[in-house]
């Protein structure tokens, strides 16, 4: 298992999380943006009134509204990426991120309005009498480039699993347990007989849930984030500054954060605006193509207002929940994870600049650090350690006040061995102050407001609420997908198989599906922007077409008034 956990980590090295991947997925939206001359801002009124439906035409074929279109869509990008990967973009990156997340989303409305028009425009009707649509299908249909259709297919059904199935209940039922007490197992089988009652009536009942389940959430999550953004509204400006200051020189090393360089946090605000709203990912496109509506532009300028929502709205509001209350660069006591845990060879103390500088460039792989990692022996006596010439660090801090525990939790007295900066002993618990990064450390943050401690609830409540509907929207994905490679006679088959993972990952490991999700991601966006480029003619022309058409519908329109 380890082995292929290490293959895939390897293979993302060259795909998503390769140097070129956010340039190519940047570089593709500028186009696009310059192309058809800034649709996301001058479309943007427009596409809410689409939205709206004041521009609904009765017989247009499609199973879903515009609003449940994006309802949908919304509920398959708005999860845990809003609350923990917001969390953990700042703690890679600094304020940084943010800044390039926002940069991401605004040129992903115009990414998202390609996908969804060209998506949308290539449907087709379904053995049942539903829509089926995606990139798949303009790949197939329009390029005749069925090996691309087949391996963007075979990439969503990973994905689906791999992205809106088995880590979102992972999280979910990690969340309850800490903050509720609830069993693992159980979360899981009350969600999973939910899940199973949407999903089993297609994409009508997905969008009649999933159209109640986002507004309800987003208010809840607005609200609660608004009480510790007000009630630290003098930290407002000095986080606007961090952020924009940092995107340009690196994040520098504040508090317990040690600091990130300029590329480190392009990188992952890149990285993380993709997994947040996913444009230029192909996945909204399928639930696009279900709309009712004749022209596929109308579609697509519905899809503008997703990134806009999803990243420039609630993952702002994260970003700033986290940064003016200052949680992000400070130290909590927290169980140390030992993927975030290394030991390094030497006394360091973050709190010197000498050693701050060191550690920064050895974090961040500079090239320029002289710090070995550590392989020795540590002497620990009632859980304390009585030996030195070593350094702890966790989540890219130096950890304090470490305490080693064994057997629930007694205090371990005795040698520890570390091999090259891992502690081998396997049934040691470490906890101590570090920072921390994710979900925690977004309900730390939360916490910091007008509702106190009880804030930190919003964080497991929210990500139940994100989480499940992302689940939802991503079983109408692999469906679809599943539609195309198999027919409709698979589709039975691949709910049941849904369901059945989403159950089991409540309770196991998701470390493997999360790795295979990375490359399915990058097997899935990289074909799809390859298609749409492709297409980047034809587009132009569908968009002045229907312009053209609604002008003149416009015209009509005023005259039969006068």
């Amino acid at each position: 298992m380890e082995a292929i956990n290490n293959f895939l980590l390897l293979l993302d090295s060259y795909l998503g999380s390769a140097v070129y991947f956010p340039y190519i997925l940047l570089g593709v939206g500028i186009f696009f943006t310059l192309y058809l001359g800034f649709p996301q801002v001058r479309f943007f009124k427009h596409a809410w009134k689409v939205v709206g439906g004041k521009f609904d035409k009765k017989g247009a074929q499609g199973d879903t509204s515009h609003f449940q279109a994006l309802s949908t869509a919304l509920s398959g990008t708005v999860g845990t990426g809003n609350i923990g990967g917001v969390a953990l973009a700042i703690f890679l990156g600094g304020p940084a991120a943010l800044f390039w997340m926002w940069v991401t989303a605004f040129l992903g409305m115009t990414t998202k309005f390609v996908e969804v028009t060209l998506s949308h425009k290539y449907r087709v009707k379904t053995e049942d009498g539903s829509m089926a649509g995606g990139p798949m299908y303009y790949m197939d249909r329009r390029l005749n480039m069925k090996w691309l259709a087949v391996i963007f297919a075979v990439a969503t059904i990973i994905s689906s699993f791999g992205t809106g199935n088995m880590p979102q209940i992972n999280n979910i039922a990690q969340s309850m347990e800490m903050s509720f007490g609830f069993d693992p197992m159980l979360t899981g089988g009350v969600l999973a007989i939910l899940l199973a009652m949407v999903i089993i009536g297609g994409i009508k009942r997905i969008a009649a849930v999933t159209s109640r389940i986002v507004p309800i959430m987003g208010v809840l999550y607005v609200i609660g984030a608004l009480s510790v953004i007000l009630y630290n509204l003098d930290q407002i400006g000095p986080s606007f500054a961090a952020i924009f200051t940092d995107a340009f020189t690196g994040s520098a090393a504040t508090g317990g954060f040690l600091g990130a360089t300029f590329a480190y946090a392009f990188n992952r605000g890149v990285n993380r605006g993709l997994f947040s709203n996913e444009a230029g990912q192909g996945s909204a496109p399928i639930a696009h193509a279900s709309a009712r509506a004749d022209e596929p532009v109308s579609e697509g300028l519905v899809s503008i207002l997703e990134p806009f929502i999803d990243t420039i709205i609630v993952c702002t509001l994260t970003g700033l929940v986290i940064l003016s209350s200052g949680v992000w660069n400070e130290k909590h006591e927290n169980v140390f994870s030992r993927t975030d845990l290394q030991v390094i060879a030497g006394n360091y103390n973050d709190t010197l600049d000498a050693d701050r500088q060191e550690l920064y460039h050895y974090l961040n792989n500079t090239g320029e650090s002289s710090i070995e990692t550590f392989t020795g022996t540590i002497q620990v006596r009632d859980g304390a350690a009585v030996s030195d010439g070593y350094t702890m660090l966790h989540a890219r801090s130096v950890a304090e006040n470490v305490r080693f525990i064994v057997a629930g939790e007694d205090p371990y007295t005795g040698t520890l061995r570390i091999d090259n900066g891992r502690l081998v002993k396997e049934d040691i618990v470490i906890v101590g102050d570090s920072l921390v990064h994710s979900a925690a450390l977004t309900s730390i943050a939360f916490s910091n407001g007008f509702l106190g401690d009880a804030g930190e609830y919003i964080v497991p409540i929210s990500l139940m609420l994100f989480a499940f509907s992302t689940a939802i929207a991503w079983s109408y994905y692999g469906d679809r997908a599943v539609v195309y490679l198999f027919g409709q006679k698979g589709v039975m088959p691949y709910r049941i198989i849904y369901v059945a993972g989403f159950f089991v990952a409540s309770f196991a490991d998701t470390t493997l599906v999360w790795t295979l999700s990375y490359v399915a991601i990058v097997l899935m966006t990289l074909p799809n922007l390859l298609g749409i480029m492709l297409l980047r003619r034809e587009m132009k022309d569908t968009v002045k077409a229907y312009w053209q058409d609604f002008d003149a519908e416009q015209a009509k329109r005023k005259e039969s008034e006068q």
